[in-house]
């Protein structure tokens, strides 16, 4: 049996429906309002505590500035290499006889000789009365320049020629004498040419760089 429903009359299910779609669309934004105003908060929160941090940071860090400081930075850098000389030579080593000639009884040698001197500073020689400090100036006393290093390179050094006489046997020990030699010689040249000076220049321009990094503002030298 059909059961007329006068006409603008809806059922109750249909009234429901409408009103439970506007409460969950509402519920819907305002989770979303709450959410976004939460992730705001914890942003600006955030960036309160890093500049908080940050500044703590700022006010606490402190740069020891007095002298036995500076003397051991200083003495921790031990031998400072400050200039390195090449050299390309050929030597020469002989050994004769006082009554045969060369071409029965001498032995002669040509070395090709690539080798270098490395010359600087030895800090481990610095002194605690080389430095001065006060305030943002220090003074110092840089050690002597030396020379470091004399050697030859055993991968670019060759035997250029060798001329042995008739009559006797070839000298093992010639060709190390000639190194020796040449190495002597290497360490003539680079001294004569100015090479302590130059490691003396160096190492001032190290120490004021080192210094000044340590948060002085004027270096001066003895």
């Amino acid at each position: 049996m059909a059961i007329e429903r006068p006409q603008g009359v809806h059922s109750p299910e249909a009234a429901r429906r409408p009103r439970s779609f506007t409460v969950m669309a509402l519920s819907f934004l305002a989770g979303a309002l709450v959410a976004i105003l939460g992730l705001f908060l914890i942003v600006r929160a955030s960036q309160g505590l890093a500049g908080t941090v940050g500044s703590w940071l700022q006010r606490t860090t402190h740069t020891d500035m007095s002298q036995p400081t500076v003397v051991d930075r200083i003495q921790k850098l031990q031998r400072l290499e400050t200039v390195v000389y090449t050299m390309d030579k050929i030597v020469t080593g002989e050994k004769g006889s006082a009554i045969l000639p060369d071409f029965l009884a001498g032995d002669r040698l040509l070395l090709m000789v690539h080798g270098e001197v490395i010359a600087g500073i030895d800090f481990q020689m610095l002194k605690a009365s080389d430095v001065t400090v006060n305030g943002k100036k220090v003074r110092m006393k840089i050690p002597q320049a030396q020379v470091l290093v004399t050697r030859l390179d055993s991968s670019k050094t060759r035997v250029y020629s060798r001329q042995t006489g008739l009559l006797v046997p070839t000298d093992p020990n010639l060709e190390s004498q000639v190194r020796d030699d040449a190495e002597r010689e290497l360490r003539r040249s680079a001294l004569a040419d100015g090479i302590l000076q130059k490691a003396q220049e160096n190492a001032r321009a190290t120490m004021m760089s080192l210094i000044r990094s340590m948060g002085f503002e004027e270096v001066e030298f003895e």
